[in-house]
């Protein structure tokens, strides 16, 4: 997974960084879908084949945010954090 911070210009536009754009071709149709405070985006061509992962991510990480707030948290070692992400 890779992760890289941008930001929107006043006209709403979202510059995606280089190293993450490399296999988006200029004027490919991408979605976003809000969720809670989040967004998800794709590539539209890929929606309909991995729509439920990315429901279920988006759930799974929601769920995740509100055990947080409750206090409920996981804390666990750089390894062992590396090794939950890889099951997903």
């Amino acid at each position: 997974m890779e992760v890289a911070i941008t930001k929107m210009s006043s006209k709403g536009q979202v510059v995606i960084p280089a190293e993450m754009r490399e296999d988006i071709q200029e004027g490919e149709k991408l979605i976003i879908i809000q969720n809670n405070g989040q967004l998800i985006m794709k590539k539209a061509n890929k929606l309909e084949e991995d729509l439920k992962d990315d429901l279920e991510f988006a759930r799974r990480t929601e769920e995740a945010f509100r055990r947080i707030e409750k206090g409920e948290g996981i804390k666990m070692d750089f390894d062992e954090f590396i090794d939950e992400m890889k099951k997903w």
